[in-house]
């Protein structure tokens, strides 16, 4: 079976910056996509908040991105990933084309637009009703059309939409904007914009094509319709992580939980980008995690292979389990660091920053004492001195 040591799912701001800071770190990179390289920044069509870049549009910052990873020679395949397992300890990446082993892996496969589930929404997609401007905003010249939001991605894309449309309506919820100011200022001074306040979208009709909505103001309970001949959707977005399953913990709504390692609930798995559960989901936060991620995914391999090398591999060894946050422990540490001359086999592991391996072990308090055999525990003593501890090994 094909082994690799670092498996990077998505190929979106988050994969492709992880990619660079893998390879970097001199790690054997697998880049797994189904899509376009780049992401959500492919439907983007101007970026003006990546530092360093005044304005770009979002294919061309994506081509960018994929251009600098390439620089850097991570492998990229095409492949649907269909699950993650885990067995024994080893992770497994399951695609359309084949299982792959991998030391650690990044979950950087982004999020998708959220659907309105109204009825008619499905019958006219492709027909009228829309999830991306930049790819279906020519289609509709000199026509009306409405952009259903009150986020950024609403208002920006309306924005984008005053190119081609006659008239373009944003139809939210509430009675004020989620969106950066400076955007709603933009939509609300321009002239082809009309706000249509407290409302929500009951029904998406037409014959062939979309016609007209169905509105429903949820104030005054009035219902009306809007004619229109496109609808472009923008009500948030919800994770691509369904090949996960249960597999790591998640938050409402399943963005996967993560610590500020990029670590999830799952030994040497780790996410990126916005699949996350975070705050902000921009190109440039999903840069930051995909840097983040491969530095501790290089930092948990580096770890993996010391601690099988010297803790699990071995026919025989000793091992001095501490905690470097309990000054006391690191004293003796620090004393027991002349035993090793004596004592060729004998391993100093910082069990706090060794967590998991401390669980693997069975290990719940330090500083701790073990001898092994093939990563099988022999004899374990808790030890409070030096003194201790040499008795512990035999030399006393």
């Amino acid at each position: 079976m094909e082994k690799r040591e670092l498996e990077v799912i998505g190929a979106g701001p988050a994969g492709l910056t992880a990619s660079i800071y893998g390879r970097r770190s001199g790690l054997d990179v697998l880049v797994l996509e189904k899509g376009v390289p780049g992401g959500q920044i492919n439907l983007t069509d101007e970026i003006e908040n990546w530092t360093g870049v005044i304005h770009a549009s979002g294919p061309e910052l994506a081509e960018s991105f994929r251009k600098h990873a390439e620089h850097f020679g991570p492998e990229f395949r095409d492949a649907e990933v269909q699950k993650i397992e885990v067995k024994d300890g080893s992770k497994f990446v399951v695609t359309d084309n084949g299982t792959i082993e991998a030391e650690a892996i990044i979950v950087a496969t982004g999020a998708k637009f959220r659907k309105l589930g109204v009825p008619g929404e499905e019958e006219f997609t492709g027909r009228g009703v829309s999830y991306c401007a930049v790819c279906d905003g020519a289609f509709f010249e000199e026509q009306e059309v409405a952009v259903i939001g009150g986020g950024n991605t609403a208002v920006e894309e309306a924005l984008y939409l005053t190119q081609f449309a006659s008239k373009v309506y944003i139809i939210h919820r509430r009675d004020s904007f989620r969106a950066d100011k400076v955007a709603v200022e933009r939509a609300l001074s321009n002239d082809k914009i009309e706000v249509i306040w407290n409302t929500v979208v009951k029904e998406i009709a037409g014959d062939d094509m979309v016609t007209h909505l169905v509105l429903h103001n949820v104030k005054t309970q009035e219902t009306s319709e809007l004619p229109v001949a496109g609808v472009f959707v923008f009500v948030g977005m919800e994770p691509n992580a369904k090949f996960l399953g249960d597999m790591v913990d998640v938050a409402p709504g399943g963005w996967i939980k993560t610590n500020d390692r990029m670590e999830t609930s799952v030994e040497g798995v780790f996410a990126a980008g916005d699949v996350r559960d975070k705050y902000l989901r921009q190109v440039i936060t999903a840069a930051g995690d995909g840097a983040t991620a491969a530095m501790a995914a290089y930092a948990y391999i580096a770890e993996q292979l010391h601690l099988r090398q010297k803790v699990f591999e071995p026919e025989h060894t000793f091992i001095f389990l501490y905690s470097s946050i309990d000054e006391s422990q690191m004293g003796l540490a620090s004393q027991l660091e002349e035993l090793k001359s004596h004592v060729q086999d004998l391993v100093l592991i910082d069990g706090y920053k060794n967590s998991r391996m401390t669980e693997k072990l069975g290990i719940e308090e330090m500083p701790m004492m073990l001898e092994l055999s093939k990563g099988k525990i022999l004899k374990a003593e808790k030890v409070a001195s030096a003194e201790e501890a040499k008795r512990f090994v035999g030399l006393s």
